[in-house]
């Protein structure tokens, strides 16, 4: 909770990841409250007040899933609508910015490899990378190998993602 707090006022692309785990872990504990309370939220060392706030937020979290039918799959609209703004971000600073610009060229090889294996070849460039960010996070939570060809991609991304987030120099 706090967690998502500090990264939504200074990293959205890390707020969105964490999100997004943070909707899998609901799922994990099949969206039942009493479960991500009891086996979650217990090993966390938390006084009576903040386990309150948690208990709450992921309270919140799981009517909004419920209600917004992302129970199963897919993302909840204020996280929809953070990468939304990151999308447009990317957009407008691929026009202003020529660093940004360079690395995105840079990176786009990556990118279009990407699109090529994804299931939806609609997605928006940084959800692309952004799924591919996290898809690597979760081969390497499961003890997965991770090629060095992806570590490097990956490398690439998360550069151009760490300037997209960044303030644009004037």
């Amino acid at each position: 909770m706090k967690i998502s707090n500090q990264l939504r006022r200074t990293n959205l692309a890390e707020y969105i990841l964490y999100m997004w785990q943070v909707e899998d872990i609901i799922r994990a504990f099949d969206c039942s409250l009493q479960r991500i309370t009891r086996e979650y939220i217990s090993r966390f060392d938390l006084d009576d007040e903040e386990r309150d706030e948690h208990i709450d937020w992921y309270a919140g979290l799981i009517s909004a899933m419920n209600r917004e039918g992302c129970r199963e799959r897919g993302h909840l609209s204020v996280n929809n609508k953070v990468l939304h703004d990151l999308q447009q971000r990317h957009d407008e600073r691929l026009k202003a910015d020529n660093s940004y610009s360079d690395e995105y060229y840079r990176v786009l090889p990556y990118i279009v490899e990407l699109r090529k294996k994804g299931v939806d070849k609609s997605q928006h460039e940084i959800e692309t990378c952004l799924n591919a960010l996290y898809g690597t996070m979760l081969l390497r939570l499961q003890g997965k190998e991770v090629t060095p060809a992806t570590t490097n991609a990956m490398k690439g991304i998360s550069g151009l993602l760490g300037k997209l987030v960044k303030p644009m120099d004037n």
